[in-house]
C-alpha cells in the first residue's frame, strides 16, 4: 500500500524520530523522505512516502495521531489506494468558471473518474456553478479576496479530500498549506507555459515576446511558485501573426485552459502519474 505522511508544526528537536521509528517498526519500506526547517517562520515540515502492508494502515493512522498530539504536529496519513476507484476532489476557484465547469462536466460524463466533494472560493463568482452541480460551496475569502488559508485546509480535512484542484484559484498557497497536503495532492492550473511564462500575467508576457504559440500548464504544487519539474500536462494553441491580445486570451480561457485542467486531473486520478522527490513520474507497478 502506497502511503504519504506529512507532519507540520512548530520547529523543535526530535520531531522526525518517533514517526520514522514507528513506521519502520511496522515493516514499512521508506521510498521518500524530505524534511524542511523554515527558520524565519519557526516551522518544521516533513514528507514521508512509504510502502506498507494494508492491514497495518488503520493502526498507523491511530499511532501517528497520538505522536502528533505529543509533539504538537499536524500529521496527515493518506493513501491514494484508499479511494483509488473514485478519489474525492476539492475544486478551488476565484473568478473564472470555465476550468471548473469543464472538470465537473468531465466527471459527470465519466471522462474523469472522481467525486467533486466540495467547491471552495476566495470570491463568490463560482457559487452558482457549485449549486448547479449540487456540490457544497464554501467561501474562504474576505471582502478583498484575501483567503483564510487555514480554513481552506480545515475544509479539505473535513470533507476527506484526496486532491486539491486549483482551477484558476488566484491565490498563492503558503508553504505551511503546501506541506500539509504535500506528496502530489495539490494540482494547479497555470494559464501559461511553464517554465517560460510564470506569474500572474503569462498571456501578456508571451504577447510581449511576440509568441505565436500560447498554452496552459497543469502541475503539482510545491512551495516554490510555478516550479518547473512538476508538470503533469501542457496544452498549446497557435495564433496567426498580428492576432489581438484580447482574442488570444479569450481563446485560451474558453478552450485551452479547461482542456488542460481536465487532462491533468485525469492523469492524476487515474494513477498514471505521481509526484516523487518533486518530479512527476509514472508510479512503480508491482
Amino acid at each position: 500500500m502506497h502511503v504519504v505522511i506529512t507532519a507540520v508544526g512548530p520547529d523543535n528537536r526530535g520531531l522526525a524520530d518517533p514517526i520514522i521509528h514507528f513506521v519502520t517498526g511496522q515493516g514499512a519500506n521508506i521510498a521518500e523522505i524530505q524534511m524542511y526547517d523554515h527558520d524565519e517562520a519557526g516551522l518544521f515540515a516533513m514528507l514521508l512516502r512509504i510502502h506498507l502492508d494494508a492491514e497495518h494502515f488503520a493502526a498507523l493512522k491511530v499511532a501517528l495521531a497520538e505522536i502528533g498530539q505529543l509533539k504538537e504536529l499536524a500529521i496527515r496519513v493518506w493513501s491514494p489506494d484508499e479511494r483509488k476507484e473514485k478519489p474525492r476532489l476539492a475544486i478551488c476557484t476565484t473568478f473564472r468558471p470555465e476550468p471548473a465547469l469543464a472538470l465537473l462536466r468531465a466527471i459527470r460524463d465519466r471522462q474523469v473518474v472522481a467525486e467533486p466533494a466540495i467547491m471552495i472560493g476566495n470570491r463568490p463568482h463560482c457559487r452558482g456553478l457549485a449549486e448547479q452541480f449540487g456540490i457544497d460551496w464554501h467561501e474562504v475569502g474576505d471582502g478583498n479576496g484575501r483567503a483564510d488559508d487555514a480554513r481552506l485546509i480545515d475544509l479539505c480535512d473535513e470533507y476527506h479530500v484526496d486532491y486539491l484542484v486549483l482551477a484558476r484559484y488566484m491565490r498563492i498557497l503558503p508553504p505551511e498549506s503546501c506541506w500539509k497536503y504535500a506528496g502530489g495532492r495539490i494540482i494547479n492550473l497555470h494559464h501559461g507555459l511553464l517554465p517560460s511564462f510564470p506569474g500572474m500575467r503569462p498571456y501578456h508576457a508571451a504577447y510581449a515576446s511576440h509568441m505565436l504559440t500560447y498554452g496552459a500548464t497543469c502541475h503539482f504544487i510545491v512551495p516554490e511558485l510555478d516550479a518547473g519539474n512538476q508538470i503533469i500536462y501542457q496544452s498549446t494553441f497557435t495564433v496567426p501573426p498580428a492576432s489581438k491580445l484580447d482574442d488570444i486570451i479569450r481563446q485560451g480561457q474558453q478552450d485551452n485552459e479547461p482542456h488542460c485542467l481536465v487532462e491533468g486531473v485525469r492523469r492524476v486520478t487515474s494513477g498514471e502519474v505521481q509526484l516523487h522527490f518533486h518530479r512527476v513520474v509514472a508510479p512503480r507497478r508491482g
